[in-house]
This record gives C-alpha cells, sequence and structure tokens, in this order.
C-alpha cells in the first residue's frame, strides 16, 4: 500500500471512530442502561438494539467476504469457567462504574470527567491480572468462525435486510423533531456503531479501545500511535455529540466519582483478560463471529448487572 493510500485509509478509519462515538452518545449506548431498563421497566429495547450491532457486523462481514475484500479475522477461544468468571467480572466493573466502556465513553461525552479514570483503570487491571489470575487461562480455537462458512446468498439477504431498516425512518411521516428522535433511538445508534466498525475493521482492522489498553499493559500494543489517534477520534465524536445533544455538562469531579470509575474499570480489566475482551470487543467482534466464548461472556455480564440490581432493589427499605 502506498503512503497515500495508507494515509486516506487511515483518515476513514478515524473519521468512522468519531462517527461511533458521536452514536454512542447520541445513543444512551451502554449495557448498564440495557439491563437497567429491563429489569426497571420489562424492555428490551436497548439490549435488542446491542444485538442489532452484532447483526449488522455480522452482515458486513459477509458482504465483504463476498466481494473478497475481508481482512484476517481474530481467532476465536475457548468457553470455559474463566469465560464465564470474566464476563461476571466484567458486569460487577460496569455496575460500580455505573456505565460499560460503551457508556463511559457517552459520559465523557456529557462532561462527566470522572470517567477519564475508567480506562485508566482499566489498563490497571490489565495489568494486575497476570499476577492475580495466572497466565495462558485462555486458548486459541483452531477453526475459523462459523458465520465465514456462510453461503453468499447469506450475505445478499442481509443486504436486503439493511435496505429496509435504512429506508425505515424515513417513510414515516413525522414531525421533524421526532424523526430526528429516532433517527438517534438505542436501534439507530448501534446501526451506526455496527456499519463505522465494518468500515473501520477493513481500512485498518478490527479495533477496540479496550483491545489497545489490554495490549498495552502486556506490552504487545502495535502501531500505538494510530491507534490512539482512533481512541482519541472516538472521544471527539462523542464529546461532538454531547455538545450537539445539548448534554454537554463539565460536572465538578469528587473523590468518590473517581474511586468508583477507577475500581470499576480495574474489575473489568480483569474480566477482559480473564474472556478475553472488553464488552466492545465481544459486540462488535467475537459475538457477530458466532463464537460461543463471546455469547457467554456477554450473558454472564449481563446476569450479574441484572442480579446486583435486583439484590439492591430488594435491600432498600
Amino acid at each position: 500500500m502506498t503512503p497515500m493510500l495508507a494515509s486516506l485509509g487511515f483518515a476513514l478509519a478515524a473519521l468512522c471512530a468519531g462517527v461511533m462515538g458521536f452514536a454512542i452518545q447520541r445513543g444512551g449506548t451502554c449495557t448498564v442502561a440495557a439491563v437497567e431498563e429491563m429489569v426497571a421497566q420489562r424492555s428490551a429495547r436497548r439490549l435488542l438494539a446491542l444485538g442489532e450491532a452484532s447483526l449488522w457486523v455480522a452482515g458486513g462481514l459477509l458482504v465483504a467476504q463476498a466481494l473478497h475484500m475481508l481482512p484476517a479475522m481474530p481467532a476465536g477461544f475457548a468457553l470455559n469457567r474463566w469465560t464465564l468468571l470474566g464476563g461476571a467480572l466484567l458486569g460487577l466493573g460496569a455496575w460500580v462504574n455505573r456505565a460499560c466502556v460503551f457508556g463511559a465513553i457517552a459520559r465523557l461525552g456529557s462532561g462527566e470527567w470522572s470517567y477519564a479514570l475508567t480506562p485508566v483503570g482499566f489498563y490497571l487491571g490489565c495489568l494486575s491480572a497476570g499476577p492475580l489470575f495466572g497466565d495462558g487461562l485462555q486458548h486459541k480455537l483452531p477453526q475459523g468462525s462459523p458465520v465465514l462458512q456462510a453461503p453468499a446468498w447469506v450475505a445478499v439477504l442481509f443486504l436486503l435486510f439493511a435496505a429496509w431498516r435504512l429506508l425505515r425512518p424515513w417513510r414515516m411521516h413525522a414531525p421533524r423533531r421526532a424523526l430526528a428522535e429516532r433517527i438517534w433511538s438505542p436501534h439507530a445508534a448501534t446501526t451506526v456503531i455496527g456499519i463505522s466498525f465494518v468500515v473501520m475493521l477493513l481500512v485498518a482492522g478490527a479495533w477496540a479501545y479496550t483491545e489497545v489498553l489490554a495490549e498495552l499493559a502486556r506490552g504487545m500494543a502495535m502501531s500505538l500511535a494510530a491507534r490512539a489517534a482512533l481512541f482519541a477520534a472516538l472521544l471527539l465524536g462523542a464529546i461532538w455529540g454531547g455538545w450537539t445533544a445539548g448534554r454537554w455538562r463539565s460536572t465538578r469531579i469528587t473523590p468518590a466519582q473517581c474511586a468508583r470509575c477507577l475500581a470499576g474499570g480495574m474489575l473489568m480489566g480483569w474480566g477482559s483478560l480473564l474472556i478475553p475482551g472488553g464488552n466492545d470487543g465481544l459486540i462488535l467482534v467475537g459475538m457477530p463471529l458466532l463464537w460461543p466464548y463471546a455469547w457467554a461472556a456477554f450473558l454472564s455480564m449481563c446476569l450479574t448487572i441484572g442480579a446486583t440490581l435486583l439484590l439492591l432493589r430488594r435491600a432498600q427499605p
């Protein structure tokens, strides 16, 4: 690849990272919020929206494969007790933090500066996970993803679904404000996240900011400057989303908030090393590729958040 093409590819990847941050903020994308909605309102709208992000990534990968544009895909991992424990720690950390790794970005985009410590805690968790739990707990699977073994006609079905899903909001007659609310509904936001992630994957490889932190903790981070720039673009997109939505409120930082974000990030870092992967990587990589470990870890995470919320509700007088 020529330097000019590489630069254009990186610029496109940075744009997609910014769009992802914008969509995360505007759609209130967060696993904790999704489980809270399920517990408090008996609604799975946000949880299904997260699943739709995985669907868009899976469909995008099938289309890219049909067009012979698919890069090398990450390997899957074995499903064992460490996977479930990692998912539980991921859920506990998200509850302590009051936001998952997606939600922390959205909170930062609203001016809640204490959430800048969530990635710091995540890094410290990844750094200390080896001495605490040992190394070599997970092994890569030798076989490829079952999604990428699907016949080409499945990609055609996905394109029909994508056309219907993207055109649907514009066919419905409603006031301009109501249309804008539908455009940035949880389902619409996760659709934008999924599409942006696929484009990033094609031009820059699979990328999740928690994976960069985990690799940095292990001394394995490649192209650190470029990937840090993508993280900065993600944050800038979230801040722009908060500003344009009128949600920007620079909040005062308190010691309690800092301790909560640091501890929550550390717990999520521990969980991500045991799975392996943060919930952003699970939703955007492992689950679209239909790896059983990713689905089991995400389920364990959601059950832990839900059980904790229910226990707290019952403990209240």
